[in-house]
């Protein structure tokens, strides 16, 4: 079985200081420490995986195509630095207008990843600046990373096993 580090997108990998919903290419900036963590985690042989909420999808402030462009942006600038992600999953329900069984704190979008790329929840982690991101992370039996929003992500690197 396969190593992973699950991560949030918003707040996680990215700055969304100023913006709720980061769905445009001007708006995405990675937080400090995020390209040489994700290099790090992969020099270590973990999988990297995005599970990300999208709740403005379905809200109507953006659309999926909105959000499949920033992540073909995000990608493209992680392999410029030699980073390749694994898989993006996406949840774009939001609960104020529909029920769903992969919105975060469910961990279906973990679960999915898990099942597809044969994925040891046990040596696996989920790093978040959210509440529900642990939530979804424990409930999937991954250990468990709550980190602040916008900080530095090789921070959380020495909590993470070789």
């Amino acid at each position: 079985m396969r190593k992973a580090v699950f991560l949030d997108r918003d707040g996680t990998i990215n700055n969304n200081k100023d913006h709720y919903y980061v769905w445009r290419i001007e708006d995405f900036e990675f937080n400090p420490g995020a390209i040489e963590a994700l290099r790090e985690l992969k020099a270590r042989g973990y999988l990297l995986v995005v599970i990300t909420n999208q709740g403005g999808v379905s809200k109507g402030e953006y659309n999926l195509d909105d959000v499949d462009i920033l992540h073909h942006h995000m990608s493209a600038e992680l392999e410029r630095e030699g980073i390749d992600l694994d898989e993006i999953y996406i949840c774009p329900h939001h609960d104020t207008i529909e029920a769903c069984l992969c919105r975060k704190p469910l961990p279906l979008m973990i679960e999915k990843a898990m099942a597809r790329f044969d994925i040891d929840p046990r040596r696996s982690y989920m790093i978040g600046d959210s509440q529900r991101d642990m939530e979804a992370g424990i409930a999937a039996g991954l250990y468990s990373i709550l980190i602040d929003s916008n900080s530095n992500l090789t921070l959380v690197l020495d909590q993470i096993e070789l």
